[in-house]
């Protein structure tokens, strides 16, 4: 009997260890650059409980929100080496790397935020993730980062001649000094944080931003001018380590697939609620926002396609996005 119950033990001590180890959880690591409470880290992590929800338990997502992981240049390389499992970054730094994901980086490849939505949820939008797997990644989906105007210290922007002349700060960035050059004004590259004192003093007479970008860094309270020209409608995207995902089952890959496609709607909903917030905020404190004709715009840009659509296939895939209602 003595032995019988030993047995007994020692065998249900087993079967519970197997259970355990069958329903262990696994902790997917993800990175983002954004603060805690940005709808980016926010999307992710409603990702990782639909996730945990879908797969009883067995998965679920951690986000390193404010660069802990690195900044997005580093966070790439990782991710693309296994080290880290999920990672959400601009698209921006992707273009040496993907080159598809250069064409919706181009000025006013998209006319409104609307329309890029429409693009990147379609099979365009899948064309480009797929992309991302020559590359070791896994390509997800794509989030927001808003639509990026002109603001100024001096007049409300009428046409395409009235920038003429006007310094502008840009990023550190071939395309966006191109974009400003081609537009009649003088683009000033400069880091964001010398940005206020810059627009105070009269360094530079404009910038260009998002809404929350924009009130944020109070430079609404030295730039009194907004023209919703929307010259840059630029996605982020959301990517896995192929490395990572090459561990999952073909039912887990599709659980995330369909999850993180899921948190895009969870992501719009908190990125616009934030754009709204925040012009609601420099409009009261006296910004005057106007509206421009974007055609004469989007014509001058033809010098700044030719040098980066370099190929056939680029240059095919942006009259398709273009062509896109």
């Amino acid at each position: 009997m003595l032995h019988f119950s030993k047995l007994t033990a020692a065998t249900f001590a087993f079967g519970s260890l197997l259970v355990g180890i069958a329903n262990a959880e696994t902790v997917l690591r993800s990175a983002d650059t954004h603060p805690d409470g940005y709808p980016t880290v926010e999307a992710v992590k409603y990702m990782g409980e639909l996730i945990k929800q879908r797969t009883d338990g067995r998965y679920s997502v951690e986000v390193y929100h404010s660069a802990q992981l690195g900044e997005e240049k580093d966070t790439i390389e990782q991710t693309q080496t296994g080290v880290i499992d999920l990672n959400r970054v601009s698209m921006g730094p992707f273009n040496g790397i993907v080159p598809e994901t250069a064409v919706p980086s181009l000025p006013y490849m998209f006319r409104s935020v609307e329309q890029m939505r429409h693009v990147m949820d379609g099979p365009i939008g899948d064309e480009i993730l797929k992309a991302f797997e020559a590359h070791d990644l896994i390509g997800l989906a794509f989030y927001d980062s808003g639509a990026r105007s002109f603001y100024n210290t001096k007049k409300d922007i009428a046409s395409i001649t009235d920038m003429k002349g006007m310094k502008f700060r840009v990023i550190q960035s071939d395309v966006f000094v191109d974009m400003v050059n081609a537009l009649g004004a003088n683009a000033t590259p400069m880091a964001y944080g010398e940005v206020y004192s810059a627009l105070q003093t009269g360094v530079i007479d404009g910038a260009e931003n998002n809404w929350p970008s924009f009130e944020s860094a109070k430079h609404y309270e030295v730039a009194k001018h907004y023209t919703m020209d929307q010259h840059q409608i630029v996605p982020e995207v959301l990517v896995m380590a192929k490395a990572s995902w090459d561990k999952l089952s073909p039912e887990d890959q599709a659980i995330v697939r369909q999850a993180a496609k899921d948190s895009v709607v969870k992501m719009r909903e908190l990125w616009d609620a934030q754009e709204k917030k925040s012009r609601d905020i420099v409009e009261k404190a006296g910004v005057k926002v106007s509206e421009i004709d974007k055609q004469p715009l989007i014509d001058a840009m033809k010098p700044v396609y030719d040098k980066y659509l370099s190929t056939p296939a680029l240059k095919d895939l942006a009259t398709r996005i273009q062509a896109t209602k």
